[in-house]
């Protein structure tokens, strides 16, 4: 009897625990310190950042949505510090890279690839690092600066990452990043990037062009890029192309509404390569319109797409 009492107890404690083994964290970060420029620190200062950075990112859980291990959200976290400001403070960038798999196959496309340059930061050696989302701010905002920006980060890259699967899939995660824009440290002079007068491109403009009805095609964008364009090119090379076509006609609308929209920046940098892979095998006057609206689009990466037009 005391077997049986003893099997059932170790099956029902099981059970109970099944629900938070299938609650995995949404994130995969790679995180790395680049701190060559920085002298007079002990190097392992940095090590040790590099390692609270990739905990803090990887063991919070950030949304209501379940991940499992084999789900996690491909990212990258590069921080490059270029100069020390103060004892334990340090300013530079950070650039944000995150992949998402494109059904059956075994490529990944880069769905966020920014670089913020307003990084600045306290970091005490060997301390855990805190956020809490209902006080950003803390006693020290340049201490507080850096889980905020980190936090800003994570949610948007999970809520990307959720955009591609679903219509508006996202807009729960930028709804918290645009509250960590609201109660985003300040009263500090090196503190930058949260508010609108200071840029037309810092986090600030990105929350709100991704909240603003204005700018609704970017997320069917998103969506259709991904779920009727990438992932329907293992088996239909010509009706995935034709979707990721129609996409670019969608963001030609936002163009002509506003050029400067910094979603259309956004877009443009983790894609441009990839969006001449895809047309390069294009039959001829579907490739020639989709390079002349890439030109026009994005003329950082002009040249390139140039190029590809000649061959």
């Amino acid at each position: 009897m005391r077997r049986i009492y003893n099997f059932l107890w170790i099956l029902f404690s099981a059970l109970l625990l099944l629900p938070h083994q299938s609650r995995g964290q949404e994130l995969h970060a790679r995180v790395t310190v680049v701190a060559d420029k920085i002298r007079g620190v002990d190097p392992s200062v940095f090590r040790d950042l590099q390692k609270a950075v990739q905990d803090f990112l990887n063991t919070r859980q950030w949304s209501d949505r379940s991940y499992p291990t084999t789900a996690r959200i491909d990212c990258n976290f590069l921080l490059d510090l270029q100069s020390q400001v103060d004892q334990n403070t340090f300013s530079g960038s950070l650039t944000v890279q995150s992949m998402r798999p494109v059904y059956g196959s075994s490529y990944s496309s880069t769905v966020l690839n920014f670089k913020d340059k307003d990084l600045a930061f306290k970091y005490e050696p060997f301390s855990q690092l805190v956020f809490n989302d209902t006080r950003v701010s803390g006693n020290d905002a340049l201490q507080s600066n850096l889980t905020a920006i980190l936090a800003y980060y994570a949610y948007m890259v999970i809520g990307l990452d959720q955009a591609s699967f679903s219509p508006n899939g996202g807009n729960a995660l930028f709804k918290k990043a645009l509250h960590v824009v609201n109660n985003a440290p300040a009263n500090n002079r090196n503190i930058s990037g949260w508010k609108a007068f200071e840029s037309t491109r810092n986090r600030y403009w990105l929350t709100e062009n991704l909240l603003n009805p204005r700018y609704k095609n970017f997320h069917e964008v998103m969506y259709q890029y991904y779920r009727k364009g990438l992932d329907q090119m293992y088996n239909h090379m010509d009706k995935g192309r034709d979707a990721v076509l129609g996409c670019l006609n969608l963001l030609n609308a936002m163009y002509a509404d506003n050029p400067r929209t910094m979603v259309l920046q956004l877009f443009f940098e983790a894609k441009s390569q990839e969006l001449i892979g895809i047309f390069s095998k294009a039959p001829g006057p579907q490739k020639m319109q989709a390079l002349n609206l890439l030109q026009k689009l994005d003329p950082q990466h002009g040249v390139q797409y140039q190029e590809e037009a000649k061959r």
